[in-house]
């Protein structure tokens, strides 16, 4: 048996959990699972396309409201903005410079901004979700 047999039991997410929490956690929640899905499709996706293009426009709302609303979620560090909020400034900036590329036609930083921001503002902040004790351990783990 090991350390974590004793602290996690995975099983199909408890959805009900999100009822309980505030509407800005739920915003935030639905708004990066749904960035986090629409980033896989533009990744792997065609690009240049207007499906391409539509998706981008969806997945750059999906964004911002991750970010946004990150900003009135201070839980974890007892009302004061924490380390992870660092993320949503970087998010605040790149996704208009990724727009911006993308307008003038710098396929190369496009797809820089784009990746660094799927990788570190979705990929990397949403591990730190499942900590133990926070709401995506409870659903998975709880």
């Amino acid at each position: 048996m090991s350390f974590l047999d004793n602290y996690t039991h995975p099983h199909l997410p408890t959805l009900s959990l999100i009822g309980h929490v505030s509407p800005v956690i739920q915003i935030h929640l639905l708004a990066a699972v749904a960035a986090f899905v629409i980033g896989a499709v533009q990744i792997f996706g065609p690009k240049g396309t207007t499906l391409h293009r539509i998706l981008g426009w969806t997945w750059v709302t999906f964004m911002m409201t991750v970010a946004v609303s990150s900003l009135f979620i201070k839980i974890i560090n007892h009302g004061q903005f924490s380390f992870i909020h660092i993320l949503s400034g970087l998010t605040l900036v790149t996704v208009p410079l990724l727009v911006y590329a993308a307008r003038k036609k710098n396929i190369k930083a496009h797809k820089r901004y784009a990746t660094n921001l799927y990788v570190g503002a979705l990929l990397i902040a949403g591990l730190f979700t499942f900590m133990p004790g926070r709401l995506m351990w409870q659903m998975v783990f709880g």
